[in-house]
């Protein structure tokens, strides 16, 4: 593991795209055995993006330099979770695709005003930027499963109440 920290791996988008590419198969696969466990889902996805960010530790990637794309990621999944389910509560499967496509536009404006200003803040502390393809779009991905995990957790484990 030391050897990996002092080395410099060569990263290509390609390689970055195939990371997220198998990482989602194997969400994707365990949320279809999933589905009907409506309570855990949330739970899962919770743990998908702590398992993300201990990727990014044990590669060597600190974390620090990654948290405005782990804020981005939050805010843009918490928000278009909310608004998919308030879509989906009014008009069913075509609510929740305007409401998802409409959240998501909002929330990668309103994300990239926090991702950007957090990133400002973290040159202005000499924290320097070691952003590649692969930790940017693992550490996104991680603070999305976390923004929706935590919403889907409340959502349905407040439905299962009723």
């Amino acid at each position: 593991m030391a050897k990996l920290k002092k080395e410099k791996v060569k990263e290509s988008i390609i390689s970055a795209l195939f990371g997220v590419f198998i990482f989602s198969i194997i969400i994707l696969f365990t949320l279809y055995f999933l589905l009907e466990q409506k309570p855990f889902v949330g739970l899962v996805l919770l743990v998908f993006g702590i398992i993300l960010i201990a990727i990014l530790k044990i590669f060597g990637r600190k974390i620090k330099p990654l948290i405005p794309d782990l804020i981005f990621g939050f805010i843009d999944g918490t928000l278009m979770t909310i608004l998919a389910l308030i879509g989906a509560s009014f008009a069913g499967v075509l609510g929740a695709v305007v409401g998802g496509a409409v959240g998501n536009v909002i929330t990668d404006g309103v994300g990239g005003a926090f991702e950007g200003k957090l990133a400002e803040n973290l040159r202005k502390k000499g924290i320097r930027q070691e952003r590649t393809a692969i930790s940017v779009a693992l550490a996104k991905m991680s603070g999305v499963l976390l923004g929706v995990g935590i919403v889907l957790a409340i959502a349905w484990g407040i439905m299962s109440w009723f």
